[in-house]
Protein backbone atom coordinates (compact mmCIF):
# COMPACT_ATOMS: atom_id res chain seq x y z
CA UNK A 1 0.00 0.00 0.00
CA UNK A 2 2.72 2.19 0.39
CA UNK A 3 6.48 2.74 0.78
CA UNK A 4 9.53 4.67 1.68
CA UNK A 5 12.67 4.43 0.01
CA UNK A 6 15.05 2.34 0.79
CA UNK A 7 13.18 -0.48 0.12
CA UNK A 8 12.78 -3.11 -2.75
CA UNK A 9 9.31 -2.96 -2.89
CA UNK A 10 6.58 -0.57 -4.06
CA UNK A 11 3.28 0.46 -3.86
CA UNK A 12 0.78 -1.76 -5.92
CA UNK A 13 3.26 -5.08 -5.87
CA UNK A 14 1.37 -7.68 -4.93
CA UNK A 15 1.60 -11.83 -4.08
CA UNK A 16 -0.90 -14.62 -2.92
CA UNK A 17 -0.04 -16.81 -0.01
CA UNK A 18 -1.02 -20.10 0.03
CA UNK A 19 -2.43 -22.11 2.97
CA UNK A 20 1.30 -23.68 3.50
CA UNK A 21 3.10 -20.45 2.54
CA UNK A 22 3.59 -20.48 -0.52
CA UNK A 23 4.41 -17.02 -1.76
CA UNK A 24 3.45 -16.49 -5.38
CA UNK A 25 4.57 -12.77 -6.48
CA UNK A 26 6.27 -9.65 -4.34
CA UNK A 27 5.70 -8.05 -1.25
CA UNK A 28 9.21 -6.92 -0.13
CA UNK A 29 12.50 -9.04 0.51
CA UNK A 30 14.02 -11.05 3.16
CA UNK A 31 12.47 -8.60 6.09
CA UNK A 32 9.75 -8.22 5.01
CA UNK A 33 8.16 -11.80 3.56
CA UNK A 34 8.62 -14.06 6.58
CA UNK A 35 6.92 -11.27 8.45
CA UNK A 36 3.67 -10.95 6.05
CA UNK A 37 3.23 -15.07 5.07
CA UNK A 38 2.89 -15.01 8.71
CA UNK A 39 0.72 -12.39 9.29
CA UNK A 40 -1.18 -14.11 5.69
CA UNK A 41 -1.19 -17.50 7.75
CA UNK A 42 -3.04 -16.08 10.46
CA UNK A 43 -5.67 -14.29 8.53
CA UNK A 44 -6.10 -17.73 6.76
CA UNK A 45 -7.03 -19.27 9.97
CA UNK A 46 -9.03 -16.66 11.82
CA UNK A 47 -10.91 -14.94 8.19
CA UNK A 48 -9.75 -11.55 9.17
CA UNK A 49 -7.61 -8.97 7.09
CA UNK A 50 -4.84 -6.86 8.80
CA UNK A 51 -2.84 -4.18 8.27
CA UNK A 52 0.75 -4.56 8.78
CA UNK A 53 3.47 -2.06 9.17
CA UNK A 54 7.69 -2.28 9.35
CA UNK A 55 9.00 1.05 10.34
CA UNK A 56 12.55 1.85 10.97
CA UNK A 57 13.28 2.34 14.49
CA UNK A 58 16.04 2.80 17.01
CA UNK A 59 14.67 0.05 19.43
CA UNK A 60 12.73 -3.37 18.39
CA UNK A 61 8.99 -3.30 19.31
CA UNK A 62 6.33 -5.49 17.62
CA UNK A 63 2.88 -4.45 18.72
CA UNK A 64 -0.69 -5.67 17.92
CA UNK A 65 -3.92 -4.14 17.94
CA UNK A 66 -7.40 -4.73 16.36
CA UNK A 67 -6.79 -5.19 12.72
CA UNK A 68 -3.28 -4.31 12.56
CA UNK A 69 0.41 -5.29 13.26
CA UNK A 70 3.46 -2.74 13.32
CA UNK A 71 7.18 -4.12 13.88
CA UNK A 72 9.92 -1.51 14.47
CA UNK A 73 13.36 -3.16 12.95
CA UNK A 74 16.69 -1.89 13.06
CA UNK A 75 17.31 -3.74 10.27
CA UNK A 76 20.25 -1.91 8.18
CA UNK A 77 17.99 -1.94 5.17
CA UNK A 78 16.27 0.62 6.36
CA UNK A 79 12.72 1.74 4.69
CA UNK A 80 9.07 1.75 5.88
CA UNK A 81 6.13 -0.84 3.92
CA UNK A 82 2.77 -0.64 4.60
CA UNK A 83 0.89 -3.89 3.20
CA UNK A 84 -2.60 -4.58 3.83
CA UNK A 85 -3.50 -8.76 3.76
CA UNK A 86 -6.75 -9.99 3.02
CA UNK A 87 -7.93 -13.48 3.59
CA UNK A 88 -9.50 -15.02 0.50
CA UNK A 89 -11.42 -17.86 1.70
CA UNK A 90 -14.59 -19.98 0.67
CA UNK A 91 -17.77 -18.79 1.75
CA UNK A 92 -19.13 -21.20 4.84
CA UNK A 93 -21.29 -23.84 3.51
CA UNK A 94 -25.34 -24.26 4.41
CA UNK A 95 -26.99 -27.66 4.00
CA UNK A 96 -30.67 -27.41 4.56
CA UNK A 97 -32.39 -30.88 4.10
CA UNK A 98 -35.94 -30.90 3.86
CA UNK A 99 -38.78 -29.64 0.94
CA UNK A 100 -40.86 -28.01 3.39
CA UNK A 101 -41.53 -24.26 2.70
CA UNK A 102 -39.02 -23.42 6.10
CA UNK A 103 -36.34 -25.48 3.74
CA UNK A 104 -36.89 -23.43 1.11
CA UNK A 105 -36.91 -20.10 2.76
CA UNK A 106 -33.56 -20.97 4.89
CA UNK A 107 -31.98 -21.75 1.42
CA UNK A 108 -32.96 -18.35 -0.06
CA UNK A 109 -32.22 -16.60 3.46
CA UNK A 110 -28.86 -18.31 3.59
CA UNK A 111 -28.01 -17.97 -0.55
CA UNK A 112 -28.47 -13.66 0.72
CA UNK A 113 -26.52 -14.09 3.38
CA UNK A 114 -23.16 -15.03 2.22
CA UNK A 115 -23.52 -18.83 2.34
CA UNK A 116 -23.17 -21.33 -0.36
CA UNK A 117 -26.30 -23.11 -0.26
CA UNK A 118 -26.96 -27.17 -0.77
CA UNK A 119 -30.75 -28.16 -0.85
CA UNK A 120 -30.92 -32.21 0.19
CA UNK A 121 -34.34 -33.56 -0.90
CA UNK A 122 -35.24 -37.07 -2.02
CA UNK A 123 -35.90 -37.06 -5.51
CA UNK A 124 -35.57 -33.18 -5.74
CA UNK A 125 -34.69 -31.60 -9.09
CA UNK A 126 -32.22 -28.82 -9.72
CA UNK A 127 -35.47 -26.19 -10.39
CA UNK A 128 -37.22 -26.97 -6.68
CA UNK A 129 -34.34 -25.04 -5.18
CA UNK A 130 -34.05 -22.47 -7.78
CA UNK A 131 -31.49 -20.36 -5.28
CA UNK A 132 -29.29 -23.47 -4.32
CA UNK A 133 -25.80 -23.52 -5.33
CA UNK A 134 -26.04 -27.13 -5.06
CA UNK A 135 -29.47 -29.44 -5.44
CA UNK A 136 -28.71 -33.24 -3.98
CA UNK A 137 -31.35 -35.77 -4.48
CA UNK A 138 -30.49 -38.16 -2.28
CA UNK A 139 -28.94 -37.87 1.34
CA UNK A 140 -25.75 -38.85 0.55
CA UNK A 141 -23.99 -35.43 1.45
CA UNK A 142 -20.34 -36.07 0.06
CA UNK A 143 -20.70 -34.51 -3.37
CA UNK A 144 -21.05 -30.72 -0.97
CA UNK A 145 -17.43 -31.51 0.14
CA UNK A 146 -18.55 -31.01 3.79
CA UNK A 147 -15.88 -28.92 5.59
CA UNK A 148 -15.21 -27.09 9.26
CA UNK A 149 -17.11 -24.14 8.06
CA UNK A 150 -20.51 -26.25 7.17
CA UNK A 151 -23.61 -25.85 9.10
CA UNK A 152 -26.67 -27.80 8.76
CA UNK A 153 -30.31 -27.47 9.08
CA UNK A 154 -32.46 -30.36 9.21
CA UNK A 155 -36.01 -29.01 8.36
CA UNK A 156 -37.84 -31.93 7.15
CA UNK A 157 -40.79 -31.18 9.08
CA UNK A 158 -41.32 -34.80 10.68
CA UNK A 159 -41.36 -36.65 7.21
CA UNK A 160 -37.70 -37.97 7.50
CA UNK A 161 -36.19 -36.41 10.38
CA UNK A 162 -34.35 -39.15 11.34
CA UNK A 163 -32.63 -40.48 8.48
CA UNK A 164 -31.99 -36.82 7.53
CA UNK A 165 -29.85 -36.40 11.29
CA UNK A 166 -27.85 -39.46 10.48
CA UNK A 167 -26.80 -38.69 6.92
CA UNK A 168 -25.73 -35.19 8.04
CA UNK A 169 -24.16 -36.84 11.60
CA UNK A 170 -22.04 -38.95 9.94
CA UNK A 171 -19.98 -35.94 8.80
CA UNK A 172 -18.25 -34.63 12.31
CA UNK A 173 -17.08 -31.49 10.52
CA UNK A 174 -20.86 -30.31 10.46
CA UNK A 175 -22.87 -28.45 12.82
CA UNK A 176 -26.38 -29.24 13.30
CA UNK A 177 -29.57 -27.46 13.54
CA UNK A 178 -32.84 -29.37 13.77
CA UNK A 179 -36.42 -27.29 13.13
CA UNK A 180 -39.03 -29.30 15.38
CA UNK A 181 -40.84 -28.77 18.89
CA UNK A 182 -39.36 -29.45 22.13
CA UNK A 183 -41.30 -32.61 21.97
CA UNK A 184 -40.76 -33.60 18.30
CA UNK A 185 -37.03 -32.95 18.99
CA UNK A 186 -37.29 -35.24 22.12
CA UNK A 187 -38.89 -38.02 20.61
CA UNK A 188 -36.58 -37.80 17.62
CA UNK A 189 -33.09 -37.95 19.81
CA UNK A 190 -34.71 -40.78 21.42
CA UNK A 191 -35.46 -42.56 18.18
CA UNK A 192 -31.96 -42.30 16.96
CA UNK A 193 -30.48 -43.54 20.59
CA UNK A 194 -33.01 -46.53 19.75
CA UNK A 195 -31.28 -47.08 16.93
CA UNK A 196 -27.60 -47.25 18.28
CA UNK A 197 -26.49 -43.63 17.93
CA UNK A 198 -24.21 -42.69 20.82
CA UNK A 199 -24.78 -39.79 23.08
CA UNK A 200 -21.63 -37.47 21.65
CA UNK A 201 -23.60 -37.64 18.22
CA UNK A 202 -26.90 -36.75 20.23
CA UNK A 203 -25.50 -33.64 21.82
CA UNK A 204 -24.22 -32.40 18.20
CA UNK A 205 -28.08 -31.38 17.81
CA UNK A 206 -29.33 -28.19 18.53
CA UNK A 207 -33.19 -28.68 18.60
CA UNK A 208 -34.96 -26.78 17.99
CA UNK A 209 -33.02 -24.65 15.62
CA UNK A 210 -33.21 -21.27 16.11
CA UNK A 211 -34.40 -21.83 19.73
CA UNK A 212 -37.44 -19.95 19.95
CA UNK A 213 -41.31 -20.33 18.96
CA UNK A 214 -42.08 -18.88 15.78
CA UNK A 215 -45.22 -18.61 13.60
CA UNK A 216 -44.76 -18.60 9.87
CA UNK A 217 -42.63 -20.93 7.86
CA UNK A 218 -40.64 -17.90 7.01
CA UNK A 219 -40.00 -17.29 10.19
CA UNK A 220 -38.76 -20.83 11.79
CA UNK A 221 -36.46 -19.88 8.75
CA UNK A 222 -34.99 -17.19 10.55
CA UNK A 223 -34.52 -17.78 13.37
CA UNK A 224 -32.56 -20.63 12.57
CA UNK A 225 -30.48 -18.85 10.46
CA UNK A 226 -29.83 -15.99 12.70
CA UNK A 227 -28.98 -18.84 15.75
CA UNK A 228 -26.06 -20.49 12.74
CA UNK A 229 -24.97 -17.06 12.23
CA UNK A 230 -24.39 -16.17 15.96
CA UNK A 231 -22.38 -19.29 17.08
CA UNK A 232 -20.26 -18.99 13.20
CA UNK A 233 -19.54 -15.07 14.49
CA UNK A 234 -19.09 -16.28 17.91
CA UNK A 235 -16.04 -19.14 17.17
CA UNK A 236 -14.77 -16.91 14.74
CA UNK A 237 -14.17 -14.49 17.05
CA UNK A 238 -12.48 -16.96 19.76
CA UNK A 239 -10.79 -18.47 16.40
CA UNK A 240 -9.07 -14.65 15.93
CA UNK A 241 -7.99 -14.61 19.68
CA UNK A 242 -6.20 -17.89 19.03
CA UNK A 243 -4.59 -17.18 16.07
CA UNK A 244 -1.87 -14.98 17.30
CA UNK A 245 -0.64 -17.96 19.80
CA UNK A 246 -1.34 -20.70 17.46
CA UNK A 247 1.13 -23.36 17.99
CA UNK A 248 2.45 -24.69 14.55
CA UNK A 249 2.89 -20.43 13.51
CA UNK A 250 5.08 -20.34 16.67
CA UNK A 251 7.11 -23.12 15.71
CA UNK A 252 7.35 -22.41 12.26
CA UNK A 253 8.55 -18.49 12.60
CA UNK A 254 10.60 -16.94 15.30
CA UNK A 255 11.63 -13.29 16.15
CA UNK A 256 15.29 -12.29 15.59
CA UNK A 257 16.23 -10.25 18.52
CA UNK A 258 18.84 -8.02 16.64
CA UNK A 259 16.91 -6.54 14.14
CA UNK A 260 13.43 -7.45 15.34
CA UNK A 261 12.24 -9.30 12.11
CA UNK A 262 10.35 -12.45 11.64
CA UNK A 263 12.39 -15.44 10.58
CA UNK A 264 11.09 -18.63 9.15
CA UNK A 265 12.54 -21.16 11.26
CA UNK A 266 11.47 -24.27 8.52
CA UNK A 267 13.97 -22.26 6.02
CA UNK A 268 17.03 -23.00 7.87
CA UNK A 269 18.06 -19.32 9.44
CA UNK A 270 20.79 -19.32 11.24
CA UNK A 271 20.44 -20.07 14.70
CA UNK A 272 22.73 -19.86 18.22
CA UNK A 273 21.94 -21.50 21.81
CA UNK A 274 22.92 -18.98 24.73
CA UNK A 275 22.31 -20.74 28.68
CA UNK A 276 19.78 -23.32 26.44
CA UNK A 277 18.08 -20.81 24.66
CA UNK A 278 17.69 -21.05 20.72
CA UNK A 279 17.54 -18.35 19.12
CA UNK A 280 16.94 -17.87 15.11
CA UNK A 281 18.11 -14.62 12.82
CA UNK A 282 17.31 -13.25 9.70
CA UNK A 283 21.02 -13.44 8.43
CA UNK A 284 24.97 -13.85 9.98
CA UNK A 285 25.58 -10.23 10.69
CA UNK A 286 22.45 -10.13 13.38
CA UNK A 287 23.97 -13.80 14.71
CA UNK A 288 27.48 -12.07 14.99
CA UNK A 289 26.32 -9.36 16.83
CA UNK A 290 24.23 -11.12 19.22
CA UNK A 291 27.05 -13.62 19.79
CA UNK A 292 29.00 -10.26 21.24
CA UNK A 293 26.02 -9.01 23.59
CA UNK A 294 24.19 -11.87 24.20
CA UNK A 295 22.48 -11.02 27.57
CA UNK A 296 21.26 -7.69 25.77
CA UNK A 297 19.30 -9.61 22.98
CA UNK A 298 18.20 -11.80 25.29
CA UNK A 299 16.94 -9.15 28.01
CA UNK A 300 15.09 -7.60 24.66
CA UNK A 301 13.54 -11.05 23.77
CA UNK A 302 12.06 -11.55 27.25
Amino acid sequence: MRTEAPTSAHSGDAAVVTGDGEVIGWIGGSCAEPLVRREALRALADGQPRLVRILPQDNVVETRSRGAVTVATTCPSGGALEIFVDPQLPRPLLVVVGGSPAAHALVALGARSGFRTCAVHPGAQATDFAEADLVLSSLELAPARPGPDTWAVVATMGHYDEAALEAVLAHPEIDVGLVASERRGAAVLENLRQRGMDEPSLRRIRAPAGGRRAGRQEQIALLALAEVVTIRNARQELTSAASTTEPGLDARFATDPVCGMVVDVAEGAPSATHDGVVVHFCGDLCRRRFLEEPGRFLAGLA
